[in-house]
This record gives C-alpha cells, structure tokens and sequence, in this order.
C-alpha cells in the first residue's frame, strides 16, 4: 500500500463516523484509531507482525485477577480512567535515567503529558483529558498494554 492510500485512507476514516480501521493482508497491516480532539493515529508494519502471547506465571495471573477485583470498587468512586489509545510498550519516563512524568498524588493539568507509549518504535506522549489528581497507575513500566487499557486513575478537580 502506498503512502496516498494511506493518506485517503486517514481523511476518509477523519470525516467519518468510524473511530478505528484495521487492515492487514500478506504485505501489510494498518491500524488507524481517531483520539480526542481529531486526532489520528496511523500505524502500519511490513509484513504483518504474528501475535504472541506473553505467558503467565501462577503468581502474576493472580495478581491481574486481584487487580480486575479492585478495579470495579474504584471505578464506582468519582475516578476517571486514562486509557492507553493504542497498544504498546509503557513508560511512565522519556528516559530511562530520567524522573517518571507523573506520580502518585502528583496534581495535573489537561494536557500534562503522563506516559509514553511506545509503538513500532514511535514514542506517542499520552496526556491528561482533565485537570486532577494521579490516584493510582495502573501500567506497569516496560510492560506492554493493550489499546484501551486503563493506565491511570484520576481524581477530578472539584
């Protein structure tokens, strides 16, 4: 696929109803996703990465299920959920010497870069939709997340 279907491709998707595009064959694979504020992200690889499940130890399977526990707990609070917009890598820090972008108790703005979630070796800073408090993240550093996955809890200004 060349770069001009790509591009038509991003303004038909842009002046549409449909929030993502996912297209793969023998040659290719695109992902197109609309964010907030029209927004899109294009991701295309050649060929077709094959997916690969991470396997799981006993313990770490119980600690995903112990968290999927808490979360409808939190959730019922007034917290809001930044989700991952894309799947990747998580890294709460540009660098891995520098400081994390954002702790716990740390207060927000909108628009105040939290993480980065590396894509095909794409760096997409993910930001805050809303002006509040880092309750909890939820990502752990280095690890991959999966698109709309939640990353953060925030606790909104009043």
């Amino acid at each position: 696929m060349d770069l001009n279907a790509i591009k038509k491709l991003v303004k038909i998707i842009e002046e549409s109803a449909v929030n993502s595009f996912k297209y793969e064959d023998n040659e290719c694979s695109i992902y197109i996703s609309k964010q907030a504020k029209g927004a899109t992200i294009v991701q295309s690889a050649y060929p077709a990465p094959a997916p690969m499940a991470a396997p799981q130890s006993a313990p770490e399977a119980q600690a995903v299920k112990a968290a999927a526990a808490e979360k409808p707990a939190e959730s019922a609070s007034n917290l809001h959920e930044i989700k991952s917009p894309i799947v990747g890598t998580f890294y709460r820090a540009p660098a891995p010497d520098a400081d994390s972008y954002v702790k716990v108790g740390d207060k927000v703005e909108a628009g105040s870069v939290l993480c980065i979630v590396e894509a095909m070796k794409l760096m997409n800073e993910i930001e805050s939709d809303m002006a509040g408090t880092v309750v909890k993240i939820l990502a752990e550093n280095g690890k991959p997340v999966e698109y709309g996955q939640p990353l953060f809890l925030i606790k909104p200004d009043n």
